[in-house]
């Protein structure tokens, strides 16, 4: 079985890793994304900020395979702390449905001790299924 490496146009190289896996059925495997814009630049030091950033690549992974938003099946999230979590629900909502619409996958959150890049306060994996021509 064939899978196609998904990165989207202009976006900085992957260094040792992929953003985005794509099987010849259609699942696309999303690599954990933090909270950096397209250059691997931290645009935002907060929580709602970097979210936003977070849930923008994933849909710009997703576009790139040939998806949509509503294609996404899952999303795992990593967050470094429960109470920034918890402190902000409205705002997740709000800057949730700004980006991936009423769109709700299934989801998990796991808080963890810490992330790779130190600037990073959270990370997002993600599956997709996406019809295939």
């Amino acid at each position: 079985m064939g899978l196609r490496t998904i990165h989207p146009e202009g976006w900085a190289p992957a260094l040792g890793y992929a953003n985005g896996m794509l099987s010849e059925d259609g699942t696309l495997h999303i690599g954990g994304q933090i909270g950096w814009n397209e250059q691997k630049v931290f645009e935002s030091h907060d929580f709602i900020g970097q979210m936003t950033q977070v849930l923008q690549n994933i849909k710009a992974i997703v576009e790139a395979a040939g998806g949509q938003v509503d294609d996404l099946a899952r999303l795992t999230w990593f967050v470094k702390s429960k109470a920034d979590y918890m402190a902000h629900q409205k705002e997740i909502g709000a800057a949730y449905r700004l980006v991936m619409g009423r769109h709700f996958p299934a989801m998990s959150l796991v808080v963890v001790a810490d992330l790779l890049e130190d600037e990073a306060l959270l990370e997002i994996e993600a599956t997709a299924h996406i019809a295939q021509p």
